[in-house]
């Protein structure tokens, strides 16, 4: 008995192999990488500021640069605050100018998971957030009595991850929140207060009593003492590692809701 055509199995047709997570996040990394340094103003402002401001307000002071504690002190400083400029930039200004062109569109409606492209974002602020420890820390080896031992310098270089963690998560809440010109202004409105309060600027050793208990309620003062302390092993406050970790929840809740408000709005 033959067999009719009706009856045969229909060929199968092979799937296309889907990337694995890890490729796409790359991918997604490599991409925004790429979409920044196409833009050299970016470049020079994220890695510029903080190593113009040690060479401009640091480096002068004799009795600074020739005290190896104080010129450790002042580069971590400055280095907490080149940390959260590139996460607050990349992550609040840039997802709100990406946010506003088609092609982020395009990107969001296909059918990979948003895990990857969120992976990708990340690892880029947090490329970003090293290449701007650069130029201050080059400076400080040159200019200043600054020094690290081993073990503190691979402390300093995990706590660099520590600290994007909060900024990165604040930023994301003010790039999937806000249109582009808002949160741009929003950026700066919030990084330099907390910076000027946090201590990064200048020592809280120099703030008056009232200024001094605000600014330890703060994250960026939590984040410069923490790195102040693995950087110098001056003590840091019993609060700092708490309010940093409070913040960086009140932060995670902040960009998990802009985000789902984000998708119901634009995707449903």
């Amino acid at each position: 008995m033959t067999t009719t055509a009706a009856a045969r199995p229909a060929p199968s047709v092979p799937r296309p192999a889907l990337r694995p997570w890890g490729s796409l996040a790359w991918l997604h990394t490599r991409y925004q990488f790429l979409e920044t340094v196409r833009v050299p103003i970016a470049v020079i402002g994220n890695l510029l500021f903080p190593g113009l401001a040690l060479l401009f307000f640091v480096v002068p002071q004799s009795a600074i640069t020739s005290d190896p504690v104080a010129s450790t002190a002042a580069i971590a400083q400055l280095g907490t605050f080149a940390i959260m400029s590139a996460c607050l930039f990349t992550h609040g200004a840039g997802v709100a100018e990406d946010r506003a062109l088609p092609f982020d569109t395009f990107v969001r409606t296909l059918p990979a998971r948003p895990g990857p492209r969120l992976a990708g974002r990340v690892v880029n602020g947090l490329l970003w957030a090293y290449l701007a420890l650069v130029p201050p820390v080059v400076i400080g080896i040159v200019l200043t009595a600054a020094t690290l031992t081993p073990a503190r310098a691979l402390g300093a270089v995990v706590m660099v991850a520590a600290i994007a963690v909060p900024f990165t998560l604040l930023g994301m809440a003010i790039g999937y929140a806000m249109s582009t010109k808002a949160a741009l202004a929003v950026v700066q409105c919030v990084l330099f207060p907390l910076a000027f309060a946090g201590g990064l600027f200048m020592p809280p050793e120099v703030f008056p009593d009232w200024l001094d208990a605000i600014s330890q309620a703060l994250p960026s003062r939590a984040a410069r003492d923490l790195v102040v302390q693995v950087t110098t092993g001056v003590e840091a406050s019993a609060f700092a590692l708490p309010v940093l970790l409070a913040w960086t929840a009140v932060f995670a809740a902040l960009a998990v809701g802009a985000v789902r408000r984000d998708e119901g709005r634009r995707f449903r």
